[in-house]
């Protein structure tokens, strides 16, 4: 496994035990985790605190030109925010551990020149099925249903 999926998976997890939403994300520039972060929209009754934000948040200012060297792990597809934060810093590469239980604007991001690889990890699957299941109110909250 990807060892930077795998730091985004784990802050997955730890904010599952937080008891928020179990999403994780970590920023990598020249093969180092520049930050890192996961869903605290619960932990902090927050409206915006997605796992990319977090971990953009955590990494702090960073130049224009770190940004277009970087890549940015999410343990599932990024919504819009996320994905316009990404093009906004522009970005160049985003991996998302799934994008089953929710997809995204893919297609937008990539007709933006953004690189996308879904890796469509059972982890990543394994951890949003069981939430899903187990906390359906906090899930259809999150994704505004």
């Amino acid at each position: 496994m990807d060892p930077f999926l795998e730091a985004a998976l784990e802050e997955a997890r730890k904010g599952l035990a937080e008891g928020g939403i179990p999403i994780g994300s970590v920023l990598v520039i020249d093969a180092q985790i520049v930050g890192r972060g996961h869903n605290r929209r619960v932990q902090k009754g927050s409206a915006i605190l997605h796992a990319e934000m977090d971990c953009l948040e955590n990494a702090g200012r960073l130049k224009a030109a770190d940004y277009e060297r970087a890549t940015l792990y999410s343990t599932l597809s990024p919504c819009d925010m996320c994905s316009g934060t990404a093009l906004l810093y522009k970005i160049p590469k985003i991996v998302i551990g799934e994008n089953r239980t929710f997809q995204g604007p893919e297609d937008y991001v990539r007709s933006r020149g953004v690189e996308l690889v879904i890796v469509n990890d059972a982890r990543c699957q394994q951890l949003m099925d069981q939430f899903v299941r187990n906390r359906p109110e906090l899930w259809n909250e999150d994704i505004g249903v």
